[in-house]
């Protein structure tokens, strides 16, 4: 396992241009607590449960934490997937710093907290059992230098966007980030690409076929961020993906998403080119390997994005750069029509009147959706949120239940 160089401060983060509208987030402090009352549970009550719902529980950055125990001071993205093979939790945090407040040692990206047990009730909070990759303290999963050359071009960090585990293998999509500075109408990737792991997070492999991004000469792919949906009961593994805007200043991105499936099978060969696109196509929408994807969903500028199977309903999760909210929406099917987008929590519950009410945390993004939700009407989401100041302590995520799509 290689050791991480500490990326150069000097450089303009990834969060360090927000919406201009983060300047209305009034009443609450840059970290200071949320504001918003906790939401009750449909599903649990009528399980007969009375749970005290999270409403930003913070689950790193705090001295004396779980996350801390495990060595991870402050991370952000805490991606949450199930890990089947032994029914404990996954949690995969981006660039990640040994100590909280200080914000070093730089411990990489991505790093992997795990949970034996997860209360989808939110009665209590994500509290970290364990850390990857073997189970001591956490350290960079992936075998790479920063700010280097690995082979591929001049690369920044590789960044999560989502997990899954099924047939005895983990795997692992990411982008590789070439600037977090990149000019105007350029997303700054490298590449994105998929690692697996056969040992459940221990060692990790990258299939040999990477998707080339801005600085491979392939600006604005559409297959820079993945989300894995799950395996529907079809059999099919249906893959939601975007450009790449980890800078969120990426205003070119539209907010565009679109939908591919493959067979789980050929997905563990690295056979991708056997996708099935959903795609427009002579007048009518349609499975196809005769097309590319079309664009499915396309509006406000969106960041980090999260779709996931709860209880027979697609949840989709994300953030809205433009509204500067954590926005969820809805769908019987991945290739069915969509809810309108509702704002869950939010930069400012001042403006718009949208946001009235709503939970409000300054300088948040992220917002991916725990697989292990109660229902498709009581989710949890885990939002990161960047402390507004560069070179001070990083990032933090914090834990939201109840939320109703």
């Amino acid at each position: 396992m290689s050791t991480p160089s500490q990326p150069d401060r000097s450089e303009v983060t990834r969060r360090s241009v927000l919406r201009a509208g983060a300047g209305l987030a009034v009443g609450a402090g840059v970290l200071g607590a949320t504001t918003g009352s906790a939401f009750a549970s449909a599903g649990a009550s009528r399980a007969g449960l009375a749970p005290r719902a999270q409403s930003g529980a913070a689950l790193c950055d705090t001295p004396g934490d779980s996350a801390s125990a495990q060595g991870l001071g402050s991370g952000d993205l805490g991606i949450p997937y199930f890990r089947p093979h032994d029914g404990s939790w996954g949690y995969v945090f981006g660039d990640s710093w040994a100590h909280a407040a200080q914000g070093v040692p730089y411990l990489g990206s991505p790093v992997m907290l795990n949970q034996a047990n997860f209360d989808s009730t939110g009665g209590s909070p994500i509290s970290f059992s364990w850390a990857m990759p073997t189970g001591g303290q956490a350290n960079q999963l992936f075998n790479y230098q920063h700010q280097t050359d690995n082979g591929y071009g001049w690369e920044f960090s590789r960044i999560p966007n989502d997990c899954i585990e099924f047939g005895g293998r983990t795997y692992l999509q990411y982008t590789s980030v070439a600037t977090w500075n990149p000019p105007a109408g350029y997303d700054g990737s490298l590449m994105s690409g998929v690692a697996y792991s056969d040992d459940y997070g221990v060692t990790w492999t990258d299939y040999p076929y990477h998707w080339p991004g801005d600085t491979q000469g392939t600006n604005q792919s559409l297959y820079g961020m993945w989300s894995f949906a799950g395996i529907d009961p079809d059999g099919w593994l249906y893959i939601f993906s975007k450009r790449w805007n980890g800078t969120h200043r990426n205003t070119a991105d539209g907010g565009a998403i679109q939908l591919f499936r493959i067979q789980p099978n050929d997905f563990r060969a690295g056979n991708f080119g056997a996708q099935q696109n959903w795609a427009y196509l002579n007048g009518s929408w349609q499975w196809t390997t005769a097309a590319a994807p079309s664009i499915i969903l396309s509006g406000n500028n969106i960041g980090e994005f999260s779709v996931k199977l709860i209880n027979g309903t697609y949840c989709m999760s994300y953030f809205d750069v433009t509204d500067y909210s954590i926005c969820t929406r809805t769908a019987p099917r991945p290739d069915a029509v969509w809810t309108a987008p509702t704002p869950q929590i939010v930069g400012s519950n001042v403006l718009p009147p949208s946001h009235w009410g709503k939970p409000q945390l300054p300088y948040l993004y992220g917002g991916y959706i725990h697989p292990g939700s109660l229902s498709a009407t009581s989710l949890t989401l885990i939002v990161s949120q960047w402390n507004g100041q560069q070179g001070q302590s990083p990032y933090r995520v914090l834990q939201y239940d109840g939320i109703n799509p």
